[in-house]
């Protein structure tokens, strides 16, 4: 949560800016139509409240002037704001799509392991699943199936690879609670994730939940991403896999 705030930092500090923005907006609109009605805030009509913005359309009125003053304050930095976040925001990651080889990576597994990619190619189908946290119950429920099913991936020539950004230590425990057998991946720092492009969901406040699906030679053959239907990602993976030579 830490890391996905200090991503955004500009783009959230240009929507809590809206909101004392949006009050000062209410109040100068007001004074500019001289009314009390909250109505104004809606109506379409801004002729005249751009010209009372850059031009002194009522001289004598103090309150007129002590908001247009505050609001145009607020109005510029919350521009600055804007333009600091399109400055500033990270570059969007490339997803890989069906066709594409898996990129090469080295990550520890739940014992603490080096588990190099790279040794399985060619030797096994793959089925990589991308989980957003440990223990929680749509990944738990997520993991139990794949175990439930670890026979049929098995006699397809397929392993199975689950992984996430939680420790080693973290693997373990659920490894070990949930008598897990298939391989958990540690990504601290969301390298691998990255590496792939698995989407964010939920408007990027969760980690993306994404299988892929990869043949004897390291190419993507299916993709499925759906945060909420934990258990179809095995059927869809048991499909595709059915389906290759």
């Amino acid at each position: 949560m830490i890391e996905l705030i200090r991503e955004n930092i500009w783009l959230l500090l240009f929507l809590i800016w809206g909101l004392p923005l949006g009050v000062f907006r209410s109040k100068f609109r007001k004074s500019v139509y001289q009314t009390t009605d909250w109505k104004i805030n809606i109506k379409p009509i801004f002729g005249k409240e751009i010209k009372a913005l850059f031009f002194n359309i009522y001289p004598n009125n103090s309150r007129y002037h002590q908001i247009r003053k505050t609001y145009l304050v607020y109005l510029i930095i919350y521009f600055l704001l804007f333009i600091s976040y399109l400055s500033f925001k990270p570059e969007p990651m490339k997803e890989i799509q069906i066709g594409d080889n898996i990129p090469l990576f080295q990550l520890n597994d739940q014992n603490g392991n080096p588990f190099f990619i790279n040794d399985y190619i060619g030797k096994c189908k793959m089925v990589i699943f991308f989980y957003p946290k440990d223990d929680s119950p749509g990944c738990t429920k997520q993991a139990c199936s794949f175990r439930d099913e670890f026979e049929k991936f098995n006699n397809e020539n397929t392993k199975v690879i689950g992984i996430s950004k939680q420790s080693v230590k973290s693997h373990a425990d659920f490894y070990n609670k949930y008598q897990l057998n298939f391989t958990l991946l540690s990504d601290p720092k969301n390298i691998v994730r990255k590496q792939f492009g698995v989407p964010a969901s939920f408007f990027g406040l969760l980690p993306g939940r994404v299988t892929y699906i990869v043949d004897l030679n390291g190419k993507i053959r299916h993709i499925f991403n759906s945060q909420i239907q934990t258990e179809k990602h095995i059927q869809e993976a048991l499909n595709s896999i059915k389906k290759m030579p």
